[in-house]
Order: structure tokens, then C-alpha cells, then sequence
């Protein structure tokens, strides 16, 4: 019998999350892969069908069928709002790979089903009922062992499957098991109810039970009806006691119950059986995917699959690093020791605006080395390589160190190609130092070549080269040469979506080549070495390999550059920032660490205070103590009945996780703010919570990122990392730094300027918005602006109808999360959830918005159609993002691109401004003769929409001066900038 299989997506994610919890990256693109791997295996083992006692399993069709909530979540959560509210959010490192999985499934040609407003189970009832009826002689199998589904089981027609046991559920199981039918399922779910996902139920009655009394009595309706009859003598009761209670008591609501239990037979979804055919799976597309995520046996298995023949096993799967068995929490140090920038964008494939340099080969990319490679060891070859360089006029260069900090990394040697396929390494720290050039020796070689900006450089990663080279002694130049070219930066502006911009996911897109891995070199974990104590006869190869392979990658993206109308980007924003952000890593902020210090202990004493006040509220209410630092002891005594073991208050659960009920922050507040929680202890949890998350997160790690030397902290800034546009920071993360309450801000009194020097913070005003009036000339936009008047008291004028003096406060505060929502595709229940209004009301103000401001209305809806049309948005600068799922079948991921679309345009025109803002004033640092009011200023940091310098305490007015005058000048739109600007002693001051 022909057999499809319906694979129930989202439990089948979870499932697989939770089956494999030690962590694993991919050692391409150091994404999460623990679920991934899960999934794809399971979704393999399907295919194949071909264990032991699996020969029945194997599929004619394939289908997955998704939950879809959309804006307005599912039906029954409109029924039933309560309906799930206590499961807890699901992990970070999930959706990423869920949208991995998703991706790879649409590769391959697997249909993906869902619609908006009903879940999985839901699109599978309505098949089942379908496809009973348009093929009759079909067998529907669905991998899942929901509870719910056992509704829909028919003997010969519909069972559930379960591919990692290869179990069967079928109708007679059910009755075995339990004793019922098919169409009781639904009166015994109803009896139980669902804790998880908040069904009502009947307290006290589990499975068994409702299983039992149904089978008995044979419908709910019996149930009830037995339990109600007051007129039946009491001897001839079936339901008796505290149970009979319990089920009249909920009488009432098992209507509800069941209704939602119930699976809908009706979702609006289209499917072609054809479409789901295993045979027209394209299949040949698999193997690379996997070996990138380092799926190694997994990829031999799909090479097979897909009719390529026995995987390689040890050959290129060797190269790749760890494999899907190693535990690595960390992608590990990347290509010569050093962090290449790779965002963690899982959904991202190869295919789009990379089709074109990638081809259409998916054949198997070979291993090692691939070059003609010298080890340059004598002066004579080090000149000869200087010579084709200067002759060449351009030059890759890449640099091995010891660290990935390149404030602390001690140069290993230097890598240079002039040609596809030539490079040569020149090593200044080996096993064997006797053998080759000292570092003053070939840094006095190299010198001339490196600093000489008429000759172009190459790199990947070039700020970082630029950095250890200037710790070195050696000032890389030659940046802004029109054939530069960073291949990260490259890779990034082409496609800003791509899963990783690191060398070696590059080099296996583009040139479909494996380089050498560096974990074979260096080794994991505690036996990992540094760079110099690689062998030469090994660290010489991988190294030349380097600088080949980005010359290589410079050749294949510079013209795509020109071709998309990017290389004025490339060449006027980007390619100069890159020394711009490392004036910022080189600068570093000083740090007064004594500070540090009395905030922690400070805050230490508040901790100690809040815990004693916490033992002291528990005693009182409870006759005993819990760890504050336990979620799970705090649960037992929020929400424990005083007669449990532990003993608790007894309050009912406002949310519930798989472990239990939630007693996470969103919770608390609530809990803390309900009259009728007489105890203090949410309150007092919040509170001792965010002093210890500052002292542990903040205090205590800033004190650890202090430079011994410089006794600053030199956060890194990454150009590749936010699909946006938008910079990052990390190594620490200085965007973090919590700035939303007086505790957390007053972390900033920490940064401080040296002895006869101030700080110089500057901050673009409302940037977002004013952009937003500018690309969509809405007029009462521009006209409050123009005005400079109170936006947000404006925009909750123009909503209301009312006098800009009658603006309330709660009008006003409903405006401002309207504006900084609008371009993020805020929704009715977003905005209800932070205003605490009803959805109504919420859905209210966004209508008054879009009414009066009929422009911004039309420019959204222009972004959305540039991404329908064009498969990307463009922002001002004509950086573009791809936006591949604008035309998505499932509502739900269409939604969220067409909210991309819009965020992407306005935040991504908004770091093209501070861009050019930044890039033109460390050019004017750069030439004091030129710009004198500059003299002496460096620039420290960029936070967000902020810019902070640093500058002597006479020259302060100046520079503040000139700092505002040239970011409001970044760019000429119609609506003005404003710069607020500080002048402090500490960073906390200046805002």
C-alpha cells in the first residue's frame, strides 16, 4: 500500500533538541547543530527505511505540516487565551535551527505545510480527511506521538509512527491500551485536560482515569450526566466521592475542554500528493549542506541516498574538523588562530545571490592543500616574493599569531599571494627557530610592500592583520586602494543573510574546495597549542593556503560587487571603516577598575541584604528556607499547596514549562504586582536577580577584559555580523551594558577619561525615525520634525485627534511604542503587552497611526513589494539584504520577512549614516594639519547610535563642537539631524 508519512514539524524539533543536549556547532560556520543533527538524521533513517525491522517504514511521500500562530495567534488561543500561556519561551539556540532544518526540507523539495491560525495537528486531521477521500487506497502515517492525534487513527488509513523505535500506533493499539475508540479520544482528552498547554479538564482525573470512565460509560456526555444526576440513588452512582465533585464543578467548562482538543477538519491548506513524491526529491544537494554543519556521517549516508555513491568517510570529512559527535560549545579558533566574523544565520543557504559564484557543480570539493606553496626561509626568497608584489601592485596578506586577541597576539609568521594558486609562508616563531628569519629581520623585508598604500591588499579579516601587525611594529596600509578588498566584507555586502562570511565556508561555497582544517593542527580542547609550536612542514601549507584561497575569493566576489552596484560601498563606507573600527579596538576606553570594584561591593552588600530579607519573608510564610538562586526551589515555594512536601503558598502558576511552573522575570513582575499575593517574595526575587546577574554578567567579567598594559578594555567591533547593517560589539559585548535602570547605568561611571582628557559622547536623536520621515515624506511626519516639536506627543495628537497640549501621558506612551515599533512590524498584541491594554485597544492605536500617517503606510508597503519583486530591499546606500522568504507559503514566515523588509531600510539607512559619520571624522583625526579642532582626539567607541571620543580637557569644546556639526552633516535628508552631545569626566556623565 502506497504510504505517506506527515511529519509533525515543531514536535519533532523539540524532540530532537531535547534528545541530544550536549552542545555541537558546525566547524564551518559555528552555528548550533544538536537539533539539526537530530532531525536530519531522523529525516535520513525515514528515507532509507532500511534497519532491521524497518522495511515497512519506507515512505512513497514525504510531507511536514507546521504550527503557523500568525500575529493574532492560533484559533484557540482567540478562543481561549489562556490556552498554552505557561509554556515557556523556547530556547534561544532553537529557532535558528529550526529555520536550518526548514531550509534544508525546501532544498530538497519536501513540502512544508501549514496555515495561519491553526497548528499541526490541525492541517494533519484536515489531510487525513482529505486524502480519504481523493485516495482511498492510501495509508497515512504521521510521525508523532501526540496524544491528540490518536483521534484521528484508522485501521489501514492512519496511524502514528514513531521512526526512532520504528513503533506503530495504530486503532487497535488504542483500544488494547486503553480500551477506547478512535472517536472517544477526544471525551477522554477533554476529561483529562493538559497542564502544558492549559486545557481545563477535571481536577484530579489523568489518563487512566478518563480513559476508564469513558470506556465505561461510553461518551463525556455520560460522564457528566452521571456525575450531575442528583436523583439516582447515591448507591447506584458509578462516580462517586471527591471525583464525582471534581467532574460537576467543571462541568461547565469541558465544553471548552473539548472544543479545544478537538482537531479541525477544515484548514484552509492546499496540497498535490504528487508534490510530496520521495522519488522527485532532489537529494544530490544534500551532501554539502551536511558537510558543512559537519554532519560527516550523515553526509555519507545522503551521498548514497542520493545515488553519488560511498561517502569519503576520512578524505574530505577529515578536514572539516569535529564531526557531529564532538561536544564543542565553541566553533573553535578559525583558520590561522584567529576569530573569523561568521554570523549565526541558519536559514541561509547557498543558493541566491551566491548561485552565481558558486555554480552548479555539486560535486565533492577536494581536500588539503591545493597550491604551489613555498616555506620561505632565507632573505633572498623573502625579496623575491617582496618584488612580485611590488610588480603585481596587489598582494594578499594574512598573518599567523598565537592569540585571537590581537591586542595580545605575538606574530607567528606572515602569509602572501600575488597569484591564484602561488603563496608563500614566512614564519617568525616556530619549533624550530634556528631555521628561518628572526621577526626584525623579515618585518624589516616586508615592511616597505605592507606600508605602501599604491599597492592593494587582500585579506579576510583585514583589521585583525592590521592590528597584530601594528603591535608588531608595521603599519598596514594601502586599504583604500580601489582593487582592496576584505573578502569577509565582500562576502557580507553580496549576501548579509549568508549562515557564515569565515574563509573556510567561503571556500567551500566558491571555490568548492576543503581548506586545512586548524583543529587538525592546533588540536581541541586542553591539549590545544599555539601557532608557534606547529611544525613548520605542517603550519607552511596551511598557512600559504590562506592568503591563496583569499586572493582566490577577492577574484570571484569584486566583480559580483560591481555587477550589484556595491562597489562604491565597498569602496567609499566599508573598506575604510575597517580601519576606522580598529582605531576603536586599538584605542580601547579606560577603566577605573577601583570603581569596578566598590559597585560589586556595593552590590554585594545589597545581595547579602535582599537574601536575608528573602530567608526572613520565607520563614514567615512558609516556616522554612530555599535557595533564591534555584528556580525550581522557588517554584515549590511559590506554587506548592501548604500540605505538599516541600510545603509552598500555594499560588496558582500564571505559566508552566516542560519542567514545570515558570518563575521567570515576566512572571515575578506580574505575581508582584497582584493584590492578592500578599507575600513579598517575587518582588524581592526580581530585585536580588538583577543585582546578581550585574555583579556576575558585568562587575566581575569587565574586571577580567581590563588589558594588563594598558589598563583599558579594548571591545571588538564587527562590520559582518547584523543582517541590518548595524555594527556589534563583543570580547565584551559593550552594547550590553544595561543602561535601563539607575543600577545598571551607574556600571558606566566605570569609563573614564585619563588625567587632563574628558570624554566626548555624541548620540543621533530619534535616527530611526527621522529617516522613517524621510524615505516616506509622510508631511505630518516631516511637519513635527521640521517643527521641532516632542515627536511623540505629535504622532499621539495626530492619532487622537486632540490639541498637542491635551496629549495624556498614556496617549503619549502608546505613540512612542507605535514609533519605535513600526518599523520592527509591531502588532496589536506587541503593543497590548507593553502598554497592558487589551488587544482592542492596542489594535486601536495602530489603525490611528496608519490613518494619519498614511505615508508611512505606503512606504512599508513599498518595502515589502521591493522584496517581492527584486528578492531583496535596498537602503539608502543600496546596501542590500536578501529577503528569501518573502514569498513563503507558511503565513507566518512571510510575516516575519515582510517585517525584515521594512527594519532592514530604515535600521540599515541608519548605520549607513553613523558609518559615514565615523569614516569621516577619524579621517579628520587623521589629519590634524587639515582639521586642527580634531587635534589629539581618538575615537573610543560606537554604542548603538552613539559615538564617544576622547579628547584633552582644553581642546573639549572644539571637539565637541566639530563631532556634532559633521554627524549632523553625515548625510542631507529632509527632516533634521540632532546630535546630542556630552562633555564628562565618565562615561555615566555624559548621558
Amino acid at each position: 500500500m502506497p504510504t505517506l508519512y506527515l511529519i509533525d514539524g515543531y514536535a519533532q524539533f523539540f524532540r530532537a533538541y531535547h534528545a541530544i543536549r550536549t552542545p555541537m556547532t558546525s566547524p564551518v560556520t559555528g552555528e548550533p547543530t544538536n537539533m539539526t543533527f537530530g532531525f536530519i538524521d531522523m529525516f535520513l533513517k525515514l528515507l532509507r527505511g532500511a534497519e532491521p525491522g524497518m522495511q515497512d517504514a519506507r515512505p512513497d511521500y514525504v510531507a511536514v505540516a507546521l504550527d503557523v500562530s500568525g500575529d493574532r495567534g492560533t484559533f484557540r488561543t482567540r478562543m481561549y487565551p489562556e490556552y498554552k500561556a505557561n509554556r515557556d519561551a523556547p530556547p534561544e539556540d532553537l529557532a535558528p535551527q529550526v529555520e536550518r532544518c526548514l531550509s534544508i526540507l525546501g532544498s530538497v523539495g519536501v513540502p512544508c505545510l501549514g496555515a495561519e491560525g491553526f497548528e499541526a495537528d490541525d492541517v494533519i486531521a484536515t489531510l487525513a480527511e482529505r486524502l480519504r477521500a481523493e485516495h482511498p487506497g492510501l495509508l497515512v502515517r504521521v510521525i508523532s506521538k501526540d496524544k491528540d492525534l490518536k483521534q484521528l487513527l484508522s485501521d489501514g488509513r492512519f496511524e502514528l509512527y514513531d521512526v526512532h523505535r520504528d513503533e506503530v500506533i495504530d486503532e487497535r493499539g488504542l483500544k488494547d491500551d486503553t480500551g477506547l475508540r478512535p472517536d472517544q479520544v477526544v471525551d477522554m482528552l477533554t476529561l483529562m485536560g493538559d497542564t502544558v498547554d492549559n486545557v481545563p479538564g477535571v481536577p484530579g482525573i489523568g489518563p487512566k482515569t478518563a480513559a476508564q470512565l469513558v470506556a465505561e460509560l461510553g461518551t463525556l456526555d455520560a460522564v457528566v450526566a452521571e456525575a450531575t444526576d442528583e436523583d439516582k440513588a447515591k448507591k447506584d452512582w458509578v462516580i462517586k466521592g471527591k471525583r464525582r465533585e471534581n467532574i460537576a464543578a467543571a462541568a461547565g467548562s469541558l465544553p471548552l475542554s473539548k472544543e479545544l482538543v478537538t482537531l479541525r477538519r477544515d484548514v484552509p491548506v492546499s496540497f498535490d500528493l504528487a508534490s510530496s513524491a520521495v522519488g522527485a526529491f532532489d537529494l544530490a544537494g544534500l551532501p554539502p549542506l551536511l558537510k558543512e554543519l559537519g554532519f560527516n556521517r550523515l553526509h555519507d549516508g545522503a551521498r548514497e541516498l542520493a545515488g553519488l555513491g560511498p561517502g569519503l568517510g576520512s578524505g574530505v570529512g577529515a578536514g572539516l574538523g569535529a564531526g557531529e559527535g564532538e561536544p564543542d560549545g565553541q566553533p573553535g579558533p578559525a583558520r590561522g588562530g584567529r576569530a573569523r566574523s561568521a554570523k549565526s544565520d541558519p536559514g541561509a543557504e547557498e543558493g541566491g545571490l551566491f548561485a552565481a559564484l558558486a555554480g552548479d557543480d555539486t560535486g565533492e570539493p577536494a581536500g588539503g592543500p591545493a597550491g604551489d606553496y613555498e616555506l620561505v626561509m632565507t632573505a633572498e626568497r623573502l625579496e623575491a616574493w617582496v618584488a612580485m608584489a611590488r610588480a603585481s601592485g596587489r598582494v594578499a596578506v594574512d598573518t599567523e599569531t598565537t592569540s585571537l586577541s590581537p591586542r595580545r597576539a605575538d606574530l607567528c609568521g606572515v602569509s602572501l599571494s600575488v597569484e591564484a594558486g602561488a603563496a608563500c609562508y614566512v614564519p617568525v616563531r616556530s619549533p624550530a627557530p634556528e631555521t628561518h628569519l628572526d621577526e626584525a629581520a623579515v618585518l624589516g623585508a616586508l615592511r616597505p610592500v605592507l606600508e605602501d598604500a599604491s599597492v592593494a591588499k587582500l585579506g579576510h579579516n583585514l583589521k585583525y592583520d592590521l592590528l597584530v601587525l601594528r603591535r608588531a611594529g608595521v603599519e598596514l596600509a594601502g586599504l583604500g586602494h580601489p582593487a582592496s578588498c576584505d573578502t569577509m566584507i565582500a562576502s557580507y555586502l553580496i549576501d548579509a543573510s549568508r549562515s557564515s562570511h569565515a574563509m573556510d565556508a567561503l571556500a567551500l561555497a566558491l571555490l568548492g574546495r576543503t581548506n586545512v582544517s586548524i583543529k587538525d593542527l592546533l588540536g581541541t580542547g586542553k591539549s590545544q597549542k599555539t601557532f608557534d609550536r606547529v611544525p613548520l612542514d605542517r603550519a607552511g601549507p596551511y598557512a600559504a593556503e590562506d592568503a591563496d584561497v583569499t586572493l582566490q575569493l577577492a577574484d570571484a566576489m569584486m566583480p559580483r560587487l560591481e555587477e550589484m552596484g556595491l562597489g562604491g560601498l565597498m569602496r567609499g563606507v566599508e573598506m575604510p571603516l575597517v580601519r576606522v573600527l580598529a582605531e576603536l579596538e586599538w584605542n580601547g576606553i579606560e577603566v577605573d577598575r577601583g570603581e569596578l570594584d566598590r559597585q560589586r561591593a556595593r552590590l554585594e552588600g545589597e545581595i547579602a541584604r535582599l537574601r536575608t530579607l528573602i530567608e526572613d519573608a520565607s520563614l514567615a510564610s512558609l516556616d522554612r528556607v530555599f535557595d533564591p538562586d534555584s528556580p525550581k526551589q522557588l517554584a515549590a515555594a511559590l506554587f506548592n499547596k501548604p500540605d505538599a512536601e516541600p510545603n509552598g503558598l500555594g499560588i496558582t502558576p500564571l505559566k508552566r514549562g516542560k519542567t514545570g511552573p515558570s518563575t521567570d522575570a515576566e512572571v515575578l513582575e506580574k505575581l508582584s504586582a497582584k493584590p492578592e499575593v500578599e507575600t513579598p517574595l517575587p518582588g524581592l526575587i526580581l530585585e536580588y536577580r538583577q543585582l546578581t546577574k550585574l555583579v556576575n554578567t558585568y562587575l566581575a567579567s569587565l574586571v577580567e577584559d581590563i588589558h594588563e598594559q594598558t589598563g583599558r578594555i579594548h571591545a571588538g567591533f564587527n562590520q559582518t555580523v547584523a543582517a541590518t547593517g548595524r555594527l556589534s560589539s563583543s570580547g565584551p559585548n559593550l552594547q550590553n551594558i544595561p543602561i535601563r535602570t539607575d543600577v545598571g547605568r551607574e556600571i558606566r561611571r566605570a569609563f573614564v577619561a585619563p588625567e587632563g582628557r574628558v570624554l566626548v559622547s555624541a548620540d543621533y536623536s530619534q535616527i530611526e525615525l527621522r529617516i522613517l520621515a524621510h524615505l516616506s515624506q509622510d508631511p505630518a511626519l516631516i511637519r513635527a520634525f521640521m517643527g521641532g516639536e516632542d515627536i511623540h506627543a505629535a504622532v499621539a495628537a495626530q492619532i487622537h485627534g486632540v490639541p498637542l497640549g491635551d496629549v495624556t501621558r498614556e496617549q503619549r506612551s502608546g505613540a512612542k511604542m507605535v514609533n519605535f515599533g513600526i518599523v520592527y512590524g509591531i502588532t496589536p498584541f506587541g503593543l497590548a503587552r507593553r502598554l497592558n491594554v487589551s488587544n482592542t485597544e492596542a489594535g486601536a492605536i495602530i489603525d490611528g497611526y496608519k490613518a494619519r500617517f498614511a505615508g508611512i503606510t505606503t512606504f512599508l508597503e513599498a518595502c515589502v513589494e521591493q522584496a517581492r519583486a527584486n528578492g531583496y530591499v535596498e537602503t539608502m546606500l543600496r546596501r542590500r539584504r536578501p529577503i528569501p522568504e518573502i514569498d513563503a507559503r507558511n503565513p507566518s514566515r512571510r510575516g516575519l520577512a515582510e517585517r525584515m523588509a521594512i527594519n532592514s531600510v530604515v535600521q540599515g539607512s541608519a548605520a549607513d549614516l553613523i558609518k559615514l559619520a565615523m569614516v569621516d571624522l577619524q579621517h579628520r583625526i587623521d589629519t590634524p594639519g587639515e582639521h586642527p579642532a580634531l587635534r589629539g582626539c581618538r575615537m573610543l567607541l560606537q554604542i548603538h547610535d552613539e559615538l564617544v571620543f576622547e579628547a584633552d580637557e582644553a581642546a573639549s569644546a572644539d571637539v565637541q563642537r566639530t563631532v556634532v556639526e559633521r554627524m549632523e552633516a553625515a548625510m542631507t535628508l529632509d527632516v533634521p539631524l540632532r546630535v546630542d552631545s556630552a562633555v564628562s569626566k565618565n562615561w555615566f556623565e555624559g548621558k
